[in-house]
């Protein structure tokens, strides 16, 4: 996978510049996406690699040979565009346009111009499993020019790329450009400075910005009484201290809450004093320059004392708040002492009463006591957080400082090294240092390493720049053949239209006015030479629609089935019929080329992560996955649901089975063996012994019967796995069965007795007769057993059941969601042709319909429209409940036929005129 970081110059005006930027190549479309970072889902853009061209400039004298410096270079792309690229080294760099120009040549070699220009076909390296791939439609494959590959491979420059290119990358930091770090170190040594110079004495500059007095601040620790003798004052204290740090800078702050009381004069007589200082120690010059910073000092001093009144009133007002809240509680004290004596004290001994005043002082005491420690401690909680934002502060200078430290230290070591090689180079000279002439010679030699260093990188540049241009001089041969061969198509399929409508025109006018008779008429002539025209198309002629839908004319379809029959005729005739039909609503549809744009779309966003479940992809598998892409979505729902499996196993399981099963063969073998050639006889894959189909389907059959032993091999399995190998490899259909039968259906699906098969069975007839009431009643009504059809459906999922389109169709959806999608399908198919079955009025007629159907539905989107849109809501509690039920009542029936066995047998051994009856299953055993 081509991917890595790489530096893209963007922006506009002074905001112009590299950013890193995380690049994934993508060879289905031959677009070079650029992302974010590796983590980052959607993508900021792409660069169209094959119709770009590439450059880059040979950097200054002596720069050559900078291999570690980072190196540019350009991307042309159509109408003048050119992206600028930055590699972290050269050698990424001459790896990448290596890459890129590989990818191209692959890319525009492999496709045909329609194809390429509608972007709606993969490369044939796409087509990589299932036996679909060997008969992908043939597309206009150029063929490559011996000589030009020859000189390709001469002008290669070898390369190796480095840790910031490959999947690898990912793990590791974007690198960050050196201009962004030469800034970040002069914006912090910037700051420092600012800092240093605010703490410098005697500079009349910063005296305007910061204000000094003349005494000494002495910053203690304040006792615990002159806490309590300040907490009136707290706030005021507090505000000035937030005022004394907005005045001044960050480097110089003062706690205002931690000097006593004693050491604090008014700020007004501060900052009087430091502007009479400043005003003495300025010149007329600067008393000029500084009339408008004075009247700004003017109006803070003012918006100052304002403030400080309304602290004052603020103050005032909570003091006598106080005040009324202590005689409050003196009155109510009172109160209560003149209550106490006069009607509860009388008789009370004078000694109880002066021990109940005094307890009543102590609780008094110790009130106030408790509201000064309150007060106190709310006091150390904002010491505490102001210390805390203080300890912040200090952390991120600590922080900045070290970064600093370790950039100088980087330069240092860089400085440092540089300084030992220029000393081993004058030490390994130090005899000729003093001589003139032994100086000149060393600069000759200089000049000459620099010189060959240049050759070396104008060579590099050359072989590079050679190459580009070879290749873009016959892949533009190649366009110009592949144009004349258009043209030359386009000629023929005009001639042809001519001729067809010519035909068309002389119909039209025999029906008009006939001038034969009608058995004379050439109209049915005509109309027979028409519909043959129509079916004689070839899939060349039509390259654009190859992917999307199956050839429905030609002998075989994209998928291998047999499309025409060859002995029956009236076969033949019904084929034709429907391969004019299938024809018909292609023609008609547009929709299949949106499918494959949102499809491509969608694959786009996976490029730089992983896929998962979600809405929008079960919205896309249900709309039918496109033909290219389905190898790659059955083996990504596969791993999906087996995962739990897979992980389980040693590697080279499949392997391990087979081996086994070659070696020693199972007693499912032969079964297996019988029933090869009667899987898929209308498939050309599996039609012969010496199909390649059938080796394949013989190897999964077998290991997955070591791998179950109490299923070993049922009818029906060959099916699921002759379908699956289509699109898939030998061991993903494995897997794939592993998935149907192990992880989909329920248990005893596809063992002997079949009992989850009629389970299924039966929760069918209940979600007919309440999806389809009308349709349940008319089969109750003639007692028609429709289970005898739908029985076949459920085993092998649709196969040989409807028509190839819809079938895979089915798998799509069935291979994401599960076992639910036959219910829908199987729904779906009776809703369909709902109305022509309740006009049916006879059982053998209803029956007959009924077999064949399902082959006359041709209209996947609205089979599909009908089984995920009208049969909602569709839950899939509902279903296990059902079969929970249903199974239940299946293995009591089992049990009565056994016991109502057992019986006959013991009657049969004790009759001697049944004693020669003997069952089948007897006979053969």
């Amino acid at each position: 996978k081509l991917c890595g970081y790489l530096q893209k110059l963007s922006g506009k005006g002074p905001l112009r510049g590299f950013r890193s930027r995380w690049f994934v190549f993508d060879p289905r479309r031959c677009y070079l996406y650029y992302f974010k970072g590796p983590q980052e889902p959607l993508p900021l853009g792409h660069l169209d690699i094959a119709s770009a061209c590439f450059s880059y400039h040979q950097p200054e004298a002596g720069a050559a040979a900078a291999g570690d410096e980072p190196a540019a270079f350009e991307v042309h792309s159509p109408g003048g565009a050119v992206t600028v690229l930055k590699a972290a080294t050269r050698q990424d760099m001459t790896y990448w346009l290596q890459e890129l120009q590989q990818k191209r040549w692959e890319y525009c070699n492999s496709l045909g111009a329609a194809a390429r220009d509608s972007r709606t076909s993969p490369t044939p390296g796409d087509f990589a499993k299932g036996l679909v791939a060997k008969d992908s439609p043939d597309l206009s494959i150029l063929s490559q020019n011996a000589s030009a590959e020859r000189a390709r491979n001469i002008l290669v420059v070898e390369t190796s790329p480095t840790d910031l290119v490959g999947e690898q990358a990912a793990s590791q930091p974007a690198p960050v450009q050196a201009s962004a770090i030469n800034f970040s170190l002069k914006q912090w040594s910037t700051e420092i400075k600012n800092s240093m110079s605010s703490l410098r004495k005697g500079s009349n500059e910063n005296r305007r910005s910061v204000f000094y007095t003349t005494e000494e601040w002495e910053l203690l620790d304040p006792t615990p009484k002159d806490l309590e003798d300040s907490m009136a004052l707290e706030e005021k204290r507090k505000h000035l201290a937030e005022g004394n740090k907005g005045l001044t800078s960050s480097a110089f702050p003062f706690d205002f809450g931690r000097i006593p009381h004693k050491a604090r004069r008014p700020l007004k007589d501060m900052i009087g004093s430091s502007k009479n200082r400043n005003s003495s120690d300025s010149s007329p010059t600067e008393w000029c320059s500084g009339n408008g910073n004075r009247l700004v000092s003017e109006l803070q001093l003012k918006y100052q004392s304002q403030q400080e009144e309304l602290e004052k009133l603020k103050k005032d007002l909570l003091s006598q708040k106080e005040l009324v809240r202590l005689l409050q509680q003196t009155v109510r004290s009172s109160q209560y002492d003149k209550y106490f004596a006069s009607h509860l004290c009388e008789g009370v001994p004078k000694d109880t009463l002066e021990l109940l005043h005094q307890k009543d002082d102590q609780i008094l005491g110790l009130n106030n006591q408790l509201e000064k420690l309150n007060l106190e401690k709310d006091s150390l909680q904002q010491e505490v957080k102001n210390l805390k934002c203080k300890v912040g502060e200090l952390n991120e200078r600590l922080g900045m400082l070290m970064e600093t430290i370790q950039a100088k230290d980087e330069v240092i070591m860089k400085l440092s090294r540089q300084l030992s090689e220029c000393e081993d180079s004058t030490s390994s000279q130090s005899g000729a240092i003093n001589s003139p002439t032994a100086t000149c010679t060393n600069k000759e030699l200089q000049e000459l390493d620099r010189l060959k260093d240049n050759l070396q990188g104008y060579k590099t540049q050359n072989k590079f720049l050679n190459k580009e241009i070879l290749e873009l001089s016959a892949l533009r041969r190649n366009a110009e053949a592949r144009e004349r061969e258009w043209q030359a198509k386009y000629t023929s399929l005009e001639a042809k239209l001519c001729q067809i409508e010519s035909k068309y025109l002389i119909l039209l006018q025999e029906m008009k006015t006939p001038v034969c008779s009608e058995d004379q008429s050439p109209a049915r002539e005509v109309i027979t030479q028409l519909l043959e025209d129509a079916l004689k198309a070839e899939p060349s002629e039509q390259p654009e629609q190859a992917f999307f839908k199956p050839h429905l004319v030609s002998e075989y379809d994209i998928y291998g089935f047999q499309t025409v029959p060859e002995d029956d005729e009236e076969e033949k005739l019904v084929a034709k019929s429907r391969a004019l039909d299938l024809r018909s609503l292609s023609l008609s549809e547009n929709l299949e080329i949106s499918t494959g744009v949102k499809w491509e779309n969608y694959l786009a966003s996976t490029m730089n992560r992983e896929m998962m479940r979600c809405v929008e992809l079960k919205n896309l598998i249900r709309s039918g996955i496109p033909h290219e892409h389905r190898s790659k979505m059955w083996k990504w729902c596969v791993s999906l649901h087996v995962k739990k499996f897979k992980d389980s196993t040693v590697p080279g399981y499949f392997q391990t089975l087979l081996q086994k099963a070659l070696e020693k063969p199972n007693p499912a073998s032969k079964q297996i063996e019988l029933d090869l050639l009667r899987t898929l006889p209308n498939n050309k894959h599996y039609s012969s012994p010496t199909s390649e189909g059938i080796q394949k389907l013989r190897n999964v059959l077998l290991a997955f019967s070591w791998r179950n032993p109490d299923i070993g091999y049922c009818q029906g399995l060959n099916r699921l796995v002759a379908i699956a190998l289509l699109y898939l490899e030998q061991e993903d259909a494995f897997w794939c069965l592993v998935t149907i039968v192990e992880v989909f259906m329920p248990r005893d699906y596809y063992t002997k007795t079949l009992l989850g098969s009629q389970v299924d069975q039966r929760v069918f007839k209940d979600l007919l007769s309440e999806k389809l009431p009308r349709l349940h009643s008319h089969f109750e009504q003639y007692k028609v057993d429709y289970t005898l059809i739908t029985f076949n459906w459920f085993l092998v999922v649709f196969v040989d059941s409807v028509v190839s389109d819809i079938l895979f169709k089915i798998w799509d959806s069935f291979l994401y969601e599960g076992p639910k999608v036959i219910f829908r399908f199987a729904l779906a198919l009776f809703k369909y042709k709902e109305e022509e079955i309740l006009k049916l009025q006879d059982s053998m007629s209803i029956f007959k319909y009924l077999r064949y159907f399902t082959r006359t539905i041709l209209d996947a989107r609205k089979l599909t429209a009908i089984a995920f849109g009208d049969l909602n809501p569709f839950p899939l509690r509902q279903i296990r409940n059902r079969r929970a039920y249903h199974l239940e009542k299946v293995r009591l029936e089992l049990t009565e036929l056994e016991a109502i066995r057992e019986d006959f047998l013991r009657e049969r051994e004790t009759c001697a005129e049944k004693r020669d009856l003997i069952s089948d299953d007897e006979e053969d055993s």
